[in-house]
């Protein structure tokens, strides 16, 4: 009997949320995102008007380079958890179509991260313009140029960030390597950019955290100028891992 897409869908959804490790890992999102937010707010106004352009969108999200990680952290878990345990093979009992249980899983990591991270984009707008505000710092709202743009990409770029994680996870089937490899990406190689040749260098306009997440800005990165096509370019690229996982995923022995 073949199960259907939809109650695959809904049987990955029981398990996510049946695992502690996931309401952990979205309280630790939230706790760290909101805490960061206020810190740097606080710093931001003390500093003001700083150098360089004035962007206090931008700077209230800037909780977007830990929150990737964290939110990472859980599209990881959807495909580990069960790799860990061996309970993937009763899943595969049950849903016989690799692709389609594979499928399931990603289409709960996106739900879950769209959900959570646009969430906590807001939630980072609102407070650190209401401490800037409090600070008497020029402030923006939802309303002004950009800003809309800047925290619905913010909340986008995270959920494709979760998709990534989940495609790492397929392929390593263990969570330290998936998260290793994940923090080389955000983190290690950006930060490394320069010593990159400079025929690499195109591959930074849809890196994450270089030009996949110029989408948060609302003043125009000379380097980027066209953030939403970063973004675009970005995701593409997450969907060629995503492809390699699906083949990974249906040649392998679990």
């Amino acid at each position: 009997m073949s199960v259907s897409f939809s109650h695959s869908v809904r049987a990955e959804w029981i398990k996510l949320r049946s695992l502690r490790s996931t309401w952990y890992t979205l309280a630790c999102l939230f706790t760290a995102g909101l805490g960061i937010t206020a810190l740097a707010m606080n710093a931001a106004a003390k500093d003001y008007p700083g150098d360089g352009p004035w962007d206090p969108a931008n700077r209230s999200l800037s909780s977007y380079i830990v929150a990737q990680l964290i939110i990472g952290v859980l599209g990881i878990l959807v495909v580990t958890a069960e790799h860990a345990t061996g309970q993937v093979q009763t899943s595969l009992l049950a849903t016989p179509r690799r692709h389609r249980l594979l499928a399931a899983k990603v289409v709960v990591a996106v739900a879950v991260a769209a959900v959570a991270g646009q969430a906590l984009m807001f939630a980072a707008f609102f407070l650190g313009q209401a401490l800037l505000a409090g600070h008497a710092v020029p402030h923006a709202t939802l309303g002004d140029p950009g800003v809309l743009s800047a925290v619905t990409g913010g909340g986008l770029y995270l959920a494709a960030i979760a998709v990534l994680a989940a495609g790492l996870g397929t392929i390593m089937r263990a969570t330290a390597g998936a998260l290793a490899t994940l923090v080389g990406i955000i983190f290690l190689v950006p930060a490394l950019a320069g010593l990159f040749p400079a025929w690499l260098h195109r591959l930074f306009f849809y890196w994450p955290t270089l030009g996949g997440s110029a989408v948060l800005k609302t003043v125009p990165d000379p380097d980027f100028p066209h953030p939403w096509v970063n973004l675009a370019g970005m995701c593409a690229g997450i969907a060629a891992v995503l492809a390699v996982a699906f083949v990974v995923f249906r040649r392998r022995d679990v």
